[in-house]
């Protein structure tokens, strides 16, 4: 007698079948055949502050251009509504840009001339505007200096598109030196695009400085923190590495304007701001207002490392600007500076205190090591200049450093005269960690599930640090998070997995990006002023990445691994820790499709766990509108002997899980 269980949740039917019927497909999953160990890196995120990701996103800050450092415009983003450059101003005042004479980092400063109190105002636009929520209360911090007359108090306002008041504070100015100062304003009302309104009392000449703001309820609390849905979204994936600061935004579109990590540590009010090399990159969504400040520097990145649990993963310039813009070269005789750089980032990292960088990384606060173990030399350079670079960098950082794990790049493709080129050499130079990046079609992925069934198991290590199926194109405005692409990716992973051998890293990119300030096409995370939320795709790797285990084990169909026969894909793990076998099976097809499983080597509970994440069409998104469209749904399973037949869903993914006798 054939017995069935119907379970419904959230819509979901599981025809969960006792015994093997007639038409399945037959997996064998043989849990003592243990292949490789799962390393805890297999599932990362790669952070890169494109399409507002760390500037009017992942970093709190709420005040664009807080310093009046953005080089273009020293005043974009701030707003003088009453106020005429071409006039004496007499009913109102004026803001003008003066320079210091002895601070490299932090140039510029206002000086505003208040001439009637009644009528000046300067505003702050945010970025898109500042998104602020009814009871919830914000920082603020200025540096002032009392420059000439009287003016002894500045009012600060939360302000709607009308101007009606949504909470305010002031503070006293009472020195003619730089002083800093702080208050806290209290929100009255929601809203995703308030601005702040500096007005004062008195009249004369006030010098303002480092105006700033960040919501009180930060990550973890930190005081001038992380937002703290976006970095909880992050923490959800358990990854196992976080990859900063990116990648093209490493190289810089020249070299001048390559990412400098000595330039993004100690004091936040001394870090350089640098235009942003994303700001105007595509023609169909030119940011001209994108720089980057640094608050979100290398300390802050090495230590949300830590906060995640994740092995911390930084990317340095080898001294090539982006290939893809002015391929800039710095020439080999002068490459020393660049190299430094790598040598002093590891005793930034690890060194003790008693070291130059050990003892700055104790001055921020954090005395311990952060026990850095990886690092990238170049992020996906090609040709034999990156070649002749990534020499001088390996045999400098392993003299010193020889435990240190260098990652290497194999070029903007997966395929081509460029990719296999530097596959070759770097191989030839018995290369660790080879960085490889696919965007590519849904189908592409579908195709490639056996992409590493045939590398080397006693070659480099792969790390798939940027992949995501494109809808339409690469680089796309068009492309979107659709369900075929989250399906698909979950269809290649399964090949990264069944190889975790040879691939022991694997990272979606781009990680974040703002509704309204994005450049690139698909993001893993969406987010505004007030809202977030993962993708199709963040599901899809969410699922895997908190389902990785520790053993990859055989599980094939017909004695061979299942990589699209009939359109269906799996992997299987166990977990040491959680002592549990874990299968991950991906139904790509339209029809619904019958699955036996044989759960053989090792008994396990009769009674397991079905975790299913699926949409009907492949057009289906989540969004801002309906954030749950597609998550996963977690049902009740049981199995007989080990043996079960469970009904795939069209279009689905689904992971088994059974705990081992």
């Amino acid at each position: 007698m054939i017995q069935q269980r119907l379970k419904k949740a959230i819509g979901l039917s599981l025809m969960l079948n006792v015994f093997l019927a007639v038409g399945q497909t037959d997996l064998e999953v043989d849990i003592n055949n243990k292949i490789a160990e799962i390393q805890p890196t297999m599932y990362g995120v790669f952070f890169e502050d494109i399409n507002f990701a760390a500037d009017g996103g992942l970093y709190a800050e709420m005040i664009k251009n807080r310093s009046f450092e953005f080089t273009v415009d020293p005043f974009l983003g701030w707003i003088q509504p009453n106020s005429d450059r071409h006039s004496f101003n007499n009913n109102s005042g004026i803001g003008s840009i003066v320079k210091y004479a002895d601070n490299p980092g932090n140039t510029n400063f206002i000086r505003v001339k208040v001439n009637n109190d009644q009528g000046y105002q300067l505003i702050n636009e945010g970025f898109r505007g500042m998104g602020i929520k009814e009871g919830e209360s914000y920082n603020l911090y200025l540096s002032v200096a009392k420059h000439s007359g009287n003016v002894s108090k500045i009012k600060v306002q939360f302000i709607d598109e009308n101007n009606a008041v949504l909470g305010e504070t002031s503070v006293d100015i009472t020195s003619s030196d730089w002083t800093d100062y702080t208050a806290q304003i209290t929100a009255n009302k929601t809203l995703a695009k308030a601005k702040l309104r500096f007005t004062f009392e008195g009249t004369g000449e006030i010098d303002l400085d480092m105006i700033s703001l960040f919501p009180v309820d930060t990550w973890k609390g930190r005081e001038k923190g992380l937002r703290k849905d976006l970095v909880q979204l992050l923490y959800d994936l358990d990854p196992g590495f976080l990859r900063f600061p990116g990648g093209c935004i490493v190289e810089g579109r020249t070299l001048a304007r390559r990412y400098q990590w000595k330039k993004t540590v100690g004091p936040i009010e001394n870090r350089e701001v640098l235009v942003n090399r994303w700001n105007t990159e595509f023609s169909h969504r030119l940011t001209p207002d994108y720089y980057q400040s640094f608050g979100l520097g290398f300390f802050e990145y090495f230590q949300l490392s830590e906060d995640l649990g994740a092995e911390p993963l930084p990317i340095l310039s080898c001294g090539m600007a982006c290939q893809f813009n002015s391929g800039e070269l710095v020439p080999m005789d002068e490459l020393d500076p660049y190299v430094q750089d790598a040598i002093d980032l590891i005793e930034f990292a690890n060194g003790s205190i008693d070291t130059p960088w050990g003892k700055l990384r104790n001055e921020m606060g954090h005395p311990e090591p952060f026990n850095l173990k990886y690092i990238g030399v170049g992020n996906e350079q090609w040709g034999p200049d990156y070649i002749d670079r990534y020499k001088v960098f390996e045999q400098a950082i392993k003299a010193k450093y020889p435990d240190m794990i260098i990652v290497s790049g194999s070029g903007p493709f997966p395929d081509g005269d460029y990719f296999e080129y530097g596959m070759e050499e770097l191989k030839k130079l018995n290369a660790e960690i080879i960085d490889e990046h696919y965007y590519r079609s849904p189908e592409w992925f579908r195709e490639n599930a056996t992409r590493y069934d045939s590398y080397d198991r006693k070659g480099p290590k792969i790390f798939a640090g940027e992949y995501a199926a494109q809808s339409v194109a690469i680089a796309s405005p068009e492309n979107k998070n659709n369900w075929e692409c989250a399906f698909s990716e979950a269809a290649f992973i399964t090949g990264l997995e069944r190889n975790a051998e040879v691939v022991n890293l694997t990272s979606y990119a781009p990680l974040m990006a703002h509704e309204e300030g994005w450049q690139w096409t698909p993001d893993m995370i969406w987010f505004n002023n007030l809202q977030s939320y993962g993708t199709a795709n963040y599901q899809v790797q969410k699922l895997f990445s908190t389902n990785r285990g520790t053993d990859l084990i055989s599980v094939t169909s017909a004695g061979k691994d299942l990589t699209g026969q009939n359109e269906l894909y799996a992997s299987a793990v166990t977990d040491s820790g959680t002592n549990e076998v874990i299968v991950k099976v991906v139904n790509t097809s339209n029809q619904s499709q019958e699955v036996a499983i044989n759960l053989k080597g090792k008994k396990v509970y009769k009674k397991g766990e079905l975790i299913v994440l699926k949409s009907e069409h492949l057009e289906d998104e989540n969004s801002f509108e309906n954030p749950n469209k597609i998550v996963p749904v977690t049902a009740e399973i049981q199995n007989r002997g080990g043996k079960l037949s469970v009904e795939l869903q069209p279009y689905s993914v689904s992971v088994f899980k059974f705990k081992i006798r």
